[in-house]
């Protein structure tokens, strides 16, 4: 039984250790090309170019700041960092999460030099670390105090407005906010917070069941979105940092190992979510949604390739978004109404910059690059 417990949010402890636009010569113009000079992402031909990182570790937290700079967090408490598109790796890890092995399921950056980690787990395991000077030195800037907490992801705003997402504690989920850009974190009351369900958690697979308007055209950044599994998928809404939060529904499938694991938003009312059942790799059914104004939650017209844990829109492609998991990527070029799978290699997450450049991490040290080839069929 896929209970709430820390070895199901952790997917790793109880066995649920699961299981990026630029070409050889690291050229990342032609992701970011406007889809009105080349056409939509599904008109042309797409693949993964590897970066090797040179270590067997899984990365599930990934921040690309652009096609040459980017971060990936792994679950022995590894940071690694790339200047030169991902041609050479340097390992900048915070000791003590090495020292303590934690599992930094997130990181955010903003530059080469900024960046915060977030690891998981219960109770104290939930920590972030912050670092001012590329990971030469690192600060441990929040550590969770509530044993019955348990920290899933965390998202910044372009303001310097940060959140975290812990899943239920007293039958509501907790938010730690930062106003300081990540300097200093406390934890919000829940008065806002609508009541969790009986058997609702947030996954801790790619870093992304919460994101904010940081990218999406049109939001405030005060406005965050994060996602649930289990009795009956939800996502959850603020637009005021977490102080008060709304709810809706999804169509996205529910169950014990089921529900959202990644979302995505556009600008304030476009958004795409998907997930699936973890125990179910290869199946797709009911695995993704749509949001579009004030409309519900839709599911898209087809299945996707599989379950998939990560989730992210191609920047200057129009409506293109990119889906990866254990089987393999999807691509829609209709905002997420329908897919096609283009590759079968596993990644667990993916984050595009705001240059164009998408990046994926995943298993065994897995990094890479997308690489748009123009004019290509499909």
């Amino acid at each position: 039984m896929f209970t709430h417990t820390a070895s199901h949010r952790s997917l790793g402890i109880a066995g649920f250790v699961a299981t990026v636009c630029a070409a050889a010569a690291l050229a990342a113009p032609a992701a970011a090309a406007p889809a009105d000079q080349h056409g939509s992402l599904h008109q042309q031909g797409y693949s993964w170019s590897p970066r090797p990182t040179g270590v067997q570790e899984q990365f599930r937290g990934l921040a690309p700041v652009s096609s040459r700079v980017a971060w990936v967090s792994g679950e022995k408490g590894s940071v690694l960092r790339t200047t030169d598109g991902g041609k050479h790796w340097t390992d900048v890890s915070p000791a003590a999460a090495k020292a303590d092995g934690l599992a930094l399921r997130d990181i955010e950056a903003w530059d080469s030099e900024h960046a915060e980690a977030l690891s998981i787990g219960p109770g104290s395991d939930s920590r972030i670390f912050r670092t001012d000077d590329g990971g030469q030195t690192w600060q441990q800037v929040f550590t969770n105090t509530d044993p019955a907490a348990f920290y899933d992801c965390m998202a910044f705003s372009s303001k310097g407005i940060g959140l975290a997402m812990s899943d239920p504690v007293d039958g509501y989920f907790r938010i730690a906010r930062t106003t300081d850009s990540g300097k200093s974190w406390t934890a919000l009351p829940t008065t806002g917070m609508p009541k969790a369900l009986g058997n609702e958690f947030g996954f801790a697979a790619s870093g992304t069941c919460l994101v904010s308007a940081q990218d999406a055209h049109g939001a405030r950044p005060g406005e965050f979105w994060f996602a649930t599994g289990g009795e009956s998928p939800r996502v959850f809404h603020t637009t005021n940092a977490g102080d008060s939060w709304t709810v809706e529904d999804t169509t996205v499938r529910a169950g014990d190992a089921a529900g959202i694991y990644s979302i995505a938003f556009k600008n304030h009312g476009t958004g795409v979510a998907v997930g699936g059942d973890y125990t179910a790799p290869t199946d797709g059914t009911d695995a993704a949604a749509t949001k579009h104004g004030s409309s519900p939650w839709k599911a898209s017209s087809n299945a996707l390739g599989g379950y998939r844990s990560g989730v992210a829109y191609v920047p200057g492609w129009g409506n293109a978004v990119i889906a990866v998991g254990p089987t393999g990527s999807d691509v829609s070029s209709d905002g997420g109404r329908t897919w096609s799978t283009f590759d079968t290699t596993d990644y667990d997450g993916i984050h595009c910059a705001s240059d164009g450049a998408c990046w994926a991490s995943g298993p065994d040290g897995a990094v890479a690059q997308l690489v748009i080839h123009h004019g290509s069929a499909e």
